[in-house]
């Protein structure tokens, strides 16, 4: 066995700088001892004078994030893209979803088994993945009280998921594991504090069975999601060698994870950072990283793209009011991509606050939306008015080409009738009508919200009052019983399927329509309507694709017309501009794989 240790060695730093013309002096030997099978040995190593070896330029990505602090990277926590852009990196579940084809591929499990009645899915989870941390200067693994390295283990999911679904957690995304998992949603909303009672069983260190509701297409990437990932409970709960950091386990200094990439710095408000985890082994899914650092900055569109045009920035969305000039520079349209996006973007109503609680003015407010002007002046991006909610090309969503007349659509004079019989019956003016619409803070949420603004002026005679908050405020707003009259949101897809659209989000206790423990709704749309919840059950328990696509159908007309519970606005497509040095992917669906992206650093200015 040869091991070799440095127990000496002689560095003399050169004497400070030298007058050009005075000769280059010998460097001083470096004394090394080395171990050979017990017996020490002494090597002299003289350097060559000036033959010093030029560093490599570290592989650092520099992207933005959007206004606004990040406001998660717990797992079990985090409901916006943001957070789940980063948990996407450092941590992985079971399965992962291709960002571009959104087919579901092994993840953290290397197979699984399911049962011949499509509902018990056993994972067999990869031995070779391991904890690390960042340690103010490199990644290291994570090490357990015998200083062992600590790996990815059964354990580690069944805690995570359990944890998500426990109610003290209070989880907003718990609904999606609930929804799926046979006695998750008794255990989430405290019907039981049983966690026997939840199909989640460990079989071994590395294996994992998990028993679904339903014997759905969707159930493999279900379990891949980030609130069903492995979570440090040494961590956040302590043991006999770890101090407990509680809610704090995210952050810099103190945040474990397992993914490609480690956290390295979050400076709140401000940027992230994370850096290329050494010990990650490469799956098909997640390559070994070659970037070595990726940096978000948090700024608004506006600065973010002026931040690109400057060469501070690697890729930076192009804000709307930028289009026409970058589809004209010969030089910043060559580096333009626009391509769909599985993403809808709407506006809710809580339904129980004053005026829109009737339906006629929801409706009305609804029909009033030029979506197509909106697009053609302000959006200019290809975008798609959108009829109804589950974008087209999701798994079980209906399209336009099949239901051109599903759901709503401009039209003026029938919002114009559909608001005067309401004020009729109540005896009130147009000028009486007191409305707020709410959107987070951003520049391009803005110009919408006026635009839209400035229709129902136009179109219904009305005055919107608009108001905004920053973003991780936001979110809690439009959960809670403050949820205001009109507030705005977008969707992208956790799975490629109408599932994880309409009734993910909007069946009692989804996403954008929280319930509390009692069945009682907490904010957001504060809707239920039965005759939907047995639609989107129905539908997601149909095998048959066509019978599946016309349940989802008649759920939308549900949700966007009867009882118009949102305005569908636009189904989004991306305008991004990337520097020709950066080889990359392009994600459907809300999230960017930087793992498998790369830097030509020859070709990088």
């Amino acid at each position: 066995m040869r091991k070799l240790f440095v127990f000496v060695g002689m560095l003399v730093v050169a004497s400070m700088v030298l007058a050009a013309c005075t000769p280059v002096p010998s460097p001083e030997p470096i004394y090394i001892t080395q171990i050979v099978e017990g017996t020490p040995q002494v090597i002299v190593v003289t350097p060559t004078p000036g033959a010093e070896e030029p560093v490599a330029e570290m592989k650092t990505l520099r992207l933005n994030m959007g206004p606004g602090d990040i406001p998660t990277l717990d797992p079990a926590l985090g409901t916006d893209t943001s957070s789940i852009q980063i948990i996407w990196e450092t941590h992985l579940g079971m399965t992962r979803q291709d960002e571009v084809t959104n087919l579901v591929e092994p993840g953290i499990a290397e197979s699984w088994d399911i049962s011949e009645d499509g509902k018990v899915y056993t994972f067999h989870i990869r031995p070779d993945i391991y904890w690390v941390k960042y340690n103010g200067t490199d990644v290291v693994q994570v090490l357990d009280c015998d200083g062992n390295p600590r790996t990815v283990t059964a354990n580690d999911f069944y805690y995570g998921i359990m944890r998500t679904l426990n109610p003290a957690t209070a989880s907003q995304y718990a609904f999606v594991l609930a929804f799926a998992i046979a006695g998750a949603n008794d255990y989430n909303t405290a019907v039981t504090d049983d966690p026997a009672t939840v199909g989640v069983k460990i079989i071994d260190d590395m294996t994992l069975e998990i028993t679904f509701v339903e014997p759905a297409a969707y159930n493999a990437a279900i379990a891949g999601l980030w609130v069903a990932s492995a979570q440090p409970q040494w961590l956040i709960e302590g043991d006999d060698c770890t101090e407990a950091r509680g809610d704090r386990w995210t952050e810099t200094g103190f945040n474990q994870s397992y993914g490609p990439y480690a956290l390295k710095e979050w400076v709140h408000d401000a940027e992230i950072t994370i850096i290329k985890n050494p010990f990650w082994v490469a799956i098909d899914s997640t390559p070994e990283p070659k970037i070595e650092e990726v940096t978000w900055t948090m700024l608004d569109a506006e600065p973010a793209f002026a931040e690109f045009e400057a060469g501070n920035l690697d890729s930076a969305a192009v804000p709307s009011t930028q289009l026409d000039r970058v589809k004209a520079d010969p030089t910043l349209s060559a580096e333009l991509v626009v391509a769909p996006d599985l993403c809808s973007y709407y506006y809710g109503f809580n339904i129980t606050q004053p005026v829109v609680d009737d339906v006629r003015v929801r409706r009305a407010l609804s029909m009033a939306v030029d979506r197509q002007s909106l697009i053609d002046n302000v959006l200019k991006g290809g975008q798609v008015p959108a009829q109804w909610f589950s974008r087209p090309g999701l798994a079980g969503a209906p399209t336009l080409e099949d239901h051109p007349d599903l759901g709503v659509k401009f039209n003026k004079e029938e919002a114009n009738k559909v608001l005067d019989e309401y004020l009729t019956e109540k005896n009130l003016t147009r000028e009486q009508l007191v409305l707020t619409l709410m959107f987070n803070t951003s520049s391009a949420h803005q110009k919408i919200a006026e635009a839209i603004q400035a229709m129902w002026k136009e179109n219904l005679g009305l005055d919107v009052k608009l108001v905004n908050q920053e973003w991780k405020v936001y979110l809690n707003t439009v959960k809670s019983p403050e949820t205001p009259q009109i507030w705005r949101m977008g969707w992208c897809p956790d799975y490629a399927d109408a599932n994880n659209f309409i009734r993910d989000v909007f069946a009692s206790g989804g996403s954008s329509n929280p319930i509390d423990e009692a069945g009682a709704p907490l904010g957001g749309a504060m809707w239920k309507n039965q005759a939907f919840e047995d639609k989107v059950l129905e539908a997601a328990k149909e095998l048959d694709p066509v019978k599946r696509v016309e349940l989802y159908a008649e759920a939308e007309q549900i949700l966007v017309w009867e009882d118009a519970v949102i305005i569908p606005i636009y189904w989004y497509s991306r305008n991004t501009c990337t520097a020709p040095y950066i080889t990359r992917t392009f994600g459907s669906g809300g999230q960017e794989s930087i793992d498998k992206w790369d830097i030509d650093m020859a070709a990088k200015p």
